[in-house]
């Protein structure tokens, strides 16, 4: 029989993004977002988050990292923030247990409804990962060569699409989505992130607008983390 007198535990989330890191706790009825960028470092985001959260009470943090993690922690720095994440003692800084797992993996969770299914992040840069019968495999697709000696997120992330403007960036998404997909084997295609708002329903086979959010999937991750 559980002990009532155990406090339950609560969770921060934190979605660390290359223009914003978004932050949700239990019990709390709406995020919260602090701006991040090329210069935000492991330890001025952690300041950051525990300056914004320091009326929220957590036991426990899940981290959503923008680049490649294997068990549980950042092993490259990310292309779109500042540097100091890899062998950053996230622990030490939230004086908690802290899970950190790609966030493009973290939606990809959130999103997936069986079979193959590819996940394409759609934010400062590009994010995938690949969901097979449940297996889940983060990818690092954004930066493999795509043409003219630039890369896939040289021409679907936030600086392409500011500089191409909409018209260009959606064709050359909808170029490599058809790619990505076809060279995965994927059945379906799910895509997010804060630039996925700017797809027009033309492209074929894809699906978008899953309701589970980054921060919702985190949660989840979080629980699932602290019973295995």
């Amino acid at each position: 029989m559980r002990d009532a007198s155990k406090k339950l535990r609560s969770v921060l989330v934190i979605d660390v993004g290359g223009t914003h890191v978004k932050l949700l706790a239990t019990g709390q009825p709406q995020e919260r977002e602090i701006p991040s960028g090329s210069r935000m470092t492991a330890r001025q985001m952690t300041r950051d988050v525990k300056r914004v959260t320091k009326d929220w009470e957590y036991d426990h943090v899940s981290i959503g990292y923008p680049g490649p993690v294997v068990h549980g922690r950042p092993i490259r720095e990310p292309y779109n923030l500042g540097g100091g994440w890899v062998g950053f003692n996230f622990e030490k800084a939230f004086g908690c247990p802290v899970k950190v797992i790609n966030d493009a993996a973290m939606q990809a969770l959130g999103s997936y409804q069986g079979g193959r299914m590819l996940f394409l992040g759609l934010g400062a840069g590009l994010g995938s990962a690949l969901i097979v019968d449940g297996i889940l495999e983060p990818m690092e697709l954004a930066h493999l060569p795509f043409k003219h000696g630039r890369t896939y997120e040289d021409f679907v992330g936030a600086r392409a699409l500011k500089q191409s403007g909409k018209k260009n960036w959606r064709r050359h998404l909808a170029d490599i989505v058809e790619r990505l997909r076809d060279a995965l084997g994927a059945e379906y295609v799910v895509l997010g992130g804060g630039n996925a708002k700017n797809i027009k329903n033309c492209l074929p086979m894809l699906a978008w607008g899953i309701t589970a959010t980054p921060l919702l999937v985190a949660f989840a991750y979080g629980r699932k983390s602290r019973s295995e």
